[in-house]
């Protein structure tokens, strides 16, 4: 994949802030697939340290609300001062993404890396509490981590080493996400794939010190990576939803 975006970024800014796969990696695949025009306003939800929302604002010209439950917004904006963002390119927001707190098409789109499988599982989650806050003809663009097929029947040890039954619970295959996602009226379903960022954003969170990096190496060294991807889905809001 052509990466050379998200490549321009220290490598100890990027170990530092995620929490995750390489969520830059993630952004600038997706956006590469659906490109958002410059000054659109856009709401990264799950934003967790921002990392997502710098590229977002920096790279591509989008006006940022990035919003997450569990990082205060006051260290995020230490962090977006830190990069040379202002106050119209990005305003960090504490929220819950079942309770966001704007207006009804506020957004021209939503994107939402690593997150979404934590709250968008309910199949009335998005026509609910996201859609409604994008614009008709708006977009929305998902990354999350996901199954190349189920294997709840019969969890492989690997991926146990690292994770619980509990956390695999969030992770599902392809066919799951296009019911969930796909039974949301009012939006077009685009485009879904496996993304092809999946090593290269791993290795890239493997090699950070955060302690849940090092406890995610034990599965990912015994090999449960060959269930995994990345799945990432664009929708389009209708011009006429019901």
């Amino acid at each position: 994949m052509n990466d050379s975006l998200s490549q321009k970024y220290d490598r100890d800014f990027i170990a530092k802030n995620i929490m995750g796969p390489n969520p830059m990696k993630i952004a600038e695949e997706l956006l590469a697939m659906e490109p958002l025009k410059e000054d659109m306003t856009v709401l990264d939800l799950g934003c967790g340290h921002g990392v997502t929302s710098v590229f977002l604002a920096k790279e591509y010209g989008l006006k940022v609300f990035a919003v997450d439950l569990w990082i205060s917004p006051t260290d995020n904006k230490k962090t977006f001062d830190e990069m040379g963002l202002t106050n119209e390119q990005i305003i960090p927001l504490k929220g819950e993404a079942h309770d966001l707190p704007f207006a009804e098409e506020f957004f021209d789109a939503a994107v939402s890396i690593d997150s979404y499988h934590y709250f968008g599982r309910d199949k009335t989650y998005l026509n609910q509490h996201l859609l409604p806050l994008v614009r008709c003809g708006g977009y929305l663009l998902l990354a999350f981590p996901g199954l190349k097929k189920d294997i709840h029947d019969n969890i492989p040890s690997e991926m146990l080493l690292s994770w619980t039954a509990e956390d695999i619970e969030t992770l599902h295959d392809m066919d799951y996400w296009k019911n969930i996602i796909g039974s949301a009226e009012g939006a077009e379903l685009l485009t879904v794939w496996e993304m092809e960022c999946f090593e290269e954003s791993w290795n890239d969170w493997l090699s950070c010190d955060n302690k849940y990096a090092v406890n995610d190496r034990k599965s990912m060294e015994a090999g449960a990576g060959k269930y995994m991807n990345i799945i990432a889905m664009i929708l389009r809001k209708s011009q006429n939803p019901k």
